[in-house]
């Protein structure tokens, strides 16, 4: 089997890729189970990090280049994990590119999976930003409906759309995960109005200063990099008919306010000196973060295997545990 990610540099890409490799086999739509022989990782950067794995193949390019993308693809691949996109604070500053990257690129992974002998699987990382408004619920469950407040949010909630329109003609097996706030990641903070979660717990325990741009009782639905590696390919792995006729699965995340993610850090230190966290709100990430959810509970992927996890406390425990030391060295 070959396996294709898109957004295949990226942290999530590079930590589910190595999962794969660690893993060895997947399902495919067919529903056989069979060993993984290569993974192409798409990015608009080539991705590092895997000199010592010879079925690992690294491509740099754009993912709104829908010929490239069918070259990237071909006519063998078995698994499509799409995670390219351009994130949410970005996509609002600049419609243009967020709906080039986040949408046309969709458009072309799945006009890509059209033309393959055989529909492939295809994983799509969608996001909580498909909610949004002035009423929504402080928890969003697989009942509340979708009301999009940002353009980030539209494109995936029309990308959700395609794809799961592209599973009924038989073009693909497509699964969408509407994720909530990965955190912690690593490297620098990028333009995503959700970045702070992973900045305000990273940076400090670093021993770097953090300045947070949302009150201290801002909450948020978090999942650690662990919990969501885990939820692709247990949601990959899903027979299509235990999904039924709608692919999309809200993701579990745990709740947590600014402020106790920075209680975490500081009860989980141990003899570390901490940069200090201050908090100074900036309106329009505020805006943007309280159009979202602070709670999301996915019942139908809790019940398909896929779980979040138990506390804040062990988000940063997985932080420190996984990639501080690594951080703090700079490889990213």
């Amino acid at each position: 089997m070959r396996v294709v990610i898109t957004g295949g540099a990226g942290f999530i890409g590079k930590r589910l890729a190595r999962q794969i490799l660690q893993r060895g086999s997947l399902t495919n739509a067919a529903g056989e189970e069979k060993p993984v022989t290569a993974i192409t990782l798409f990015d608009v950067m080539e991705a590092t990090g895997f000199g010592d794995a010879a079925i690992v193949d690294t491509v740099s390019g754009d993912i709104a280049d829908a010929a490239q993308v069918a070259a990237v693809i071909g006519r063998d691949a078995e698994s499509i994990f799409h995670l390219a996109a351009i994130v949410s604070a970005h996509a609002e500053e600049d419609y243009d590119l967020g709906m080039r990257i986040n949408l046309d690129g969709t458009r072309n992974v799945i006009e890509a999976a059209r033309a393959m002998p055989a529909p492939p699987k295809v994983v799509f990382a969608s996001s909580v930003a498909v909610y949004g408004g002035t009423n929504l619920p402080r928890t969003v469950t697989d009942e509340t409906p979708i009301t999009p407040q940002t353009s980030y949010g539209v494109a995936k909630a029309c990308g959700e759309q395609l794809l799961n329109d592209a599973s009924r003609k038989g073009f693909l097996d497509a699964r969408s995960l509407r994720l909530p706030t990965i955190c912690v990641r690593t490297g620098k903070p990028n333009r995503a109005a959700s970045t702070w979660a992973s900045s305000m717990i990273r940076e400090p325990l670093c021993g770097v200063d953090m300045e947070v741009p949302v009150s201290p009782e801002s909450g948020m639905a978090l999942m650690s990099p662990r919990r969501v590696v885990d939820a692709f390919i247990t949601a990959h792995e899903v027979a299509a008919s235990e999904l039924g006729d709608w692919r999309t699965l809200l993701l579990s995340g745990f709740t947590a306010t600014a402020a106790e993610m920075q209680e975490a850090v500081v009860r989980n230190r141990g003899n570390r000196k901490l940069g200090e966290i201050r908090f100074n709100p900036d309106p329009k990430t505020q805006a943007i973060v309280n159009g979202w959810p602070s709670g999301t509970k996915g019942a139908r992927a809790e019940a398909l295997g896929i779980h979040t996890d138990a506390s804040i406390d062990e988000i940063v425990r997985h932080f420190i545990e996984d990639d501080l030391d690594n951080q703090i060295k700079g490889n990213f």
